[in-house]
């Protein structure tokens, strides 16, 4: 069941009966010693996605880092869909356990982020008190505050950006196709040599709502929630694209990738030749661990492409927030930030502002090397905002639904 539908079926009492622990009893960010000093020999169960290698590693450092400097255990709970952890803080909530929970740490955004904030599942608000997040580049940056058009409150700690691209091999394919359109000719003219992964998986649900900006009358609408009664005409102009494209993808869109890294496995294979990604830095990264050739490069649409922020959120009932804080602000920091945004650990942007930060940390991040393959700033352009929530539920929903079965 989806997590949407889960929150759905909430009884009533759960909804309506639920309060959140006193912020007075808990760990304040304004006295920042005394929640350094709380959060010293805690251990923090961060629940994050964990299907690929390189983040991680990046992970890993960062409780190393956490605890030899604070005293701090990190654990990774590895997941494959964040909404595994916010159902686990779901059923503690239903079984009354308000303390204690076994979630101190969430990667979040977008649909959880909305689903934990309209269910008072999320603490805080906490985050814009922490001490690193005057470095955040809030106004430069603006999805930092507004988490797929939800505003943030306060209730989740921005530490990195994303934005969708796409990577092909020069060698195979000179001129990539730079529209939704001219992608669709493309795959017609050379059946079996794209694909896009499985929705729900986020990558492949973002590849969904950047057709749907490309083919819905009026995309001011996407920053709304969906209107019930014209969202089949809002949608069929997506559905169509879809069908004609499916039949001429790779294995004739009867079967798709799992997963970002499943795709890049394709493209490594020479199976496809134009691959979708949420990281500008994706393809230079994998060329400097030797997964993709040195002739793969990046592109993005010309009308733009998707980007948002991505978060770490604390449930209501987390069993050590001092811990959660301190992680989270560290993960803000600029030591953790440009290391992050090094394409041979990660290549995942900054939420910093360049202006903020010393002039030593500046050059640090000066000095990175984006590789060969990864677009600068002026090429990626002015990032589409991410539609609200609900699209994304509606979307997912009726994907399955149509092409799901079987698959």
């Amino acid at each position: 069941m989806r997590l949407s539908h889960l929150l759905a079926a909430l009884p009533l009492f759960f909804v309506t009966s639920f309060s959140a622990p006193a912020l007075a009893d808990e760990p304040q960010p304004s006295d920042w010693p005394a929640v350094e000093a709380a959060a010293e020999g805690q251990t923090v169960y961060w629940n994050a996605w964990g299907g690929e290698g390189r983040i991680n590693d990046y992970i890993a450092w960062v409780g190393e880092q956490v605890k030899a400097r604070y005293g701090v255990t990190l654990e990774h709970v590895k997941l494959s869909d964040t909404a595994e952890a916010v159902s686990r803080v779901l059923a503690e909530k239903q079984a009354g356990r308000d303390t204690g929970g076994a979630v101190d740490l969430i990667w979040i955004n977008g649909e959880n982020f909305a689903a934990m904030k309209r269910q008072d599942l999320l603490f805080g608000p906490w985050s814009e008190e922490m001490p690193n997040y005057t470095l955040v580049d809030t106004e430069g940056k603006p999805t930092t505050r507004t988490d797929f058009t939800v505003p943030v409150d306060g209730l989740e700690a921005p530490w990195g950006m994303a934005q969708i691209v796409f990577y092909y091999d020069t060698e195979r394919l000179p001129e990539p196709p730079t529209t939704v359109d001219a992608l669709l000719t493309f795959a017609a003219q050379n059946p079996g040599r794209f694909t896009y992964p499985q929705p729900p998986d986020f990558l492949g649900s973002t590849f969904l709502k950047q057709v749907l900006y490309a083919t819905i009358d009026d995309t001011d609408r996407l920053l709304q929630p969906v209107d019930e009664a014209r969202l089949d005409a809002d949608l069929e102009g997506m559905w169509q694209y879809l069908n004609k494209l499916h039949p001429v993808m790779w294995r004739e869109g009867k079967v798709f990738p799992q997963g970002g890294p499943a795709q890049r496995q394709l493209m490594a294979d020479g199976e496809i030749d134009v691959a979708v990604s949420f990281s500008p830095s994706e393809a230079s990264t994998a060329i400097a661990n030797f997964e993709l050739p040195d002739t793969v490069r990046t592109f993005v649409f010309d009308r733009g492409t998707i980007g948002n922020t991505h978060f770490v959120a604390i449930p209501y009932n987390a069993a050590h927030k001092a811990g959660a804080m301190v992680v989270a602000n560290f993960l803000m920091s600029p030591e953790a930030q440009l290391r992050k945004q090094d394409p041979e650990v990660w290549g995942d942007g900054t939420v910093l502002n360049m202006d903020a930060i010393s002039v030593e940390q500046r050059a640090g991040f000066d000095a990175l090397e984006l590789g060969i393959a990864t677009l600068g700033p002026a090429e990626l352009g002015t990032p589409l905002l991410e539609p609200h929530p609900s699209w994304m539920e509606r979307i997912e929903d009726e994907w399955v639904r149509r092409y799901g079965t079987g698959q």
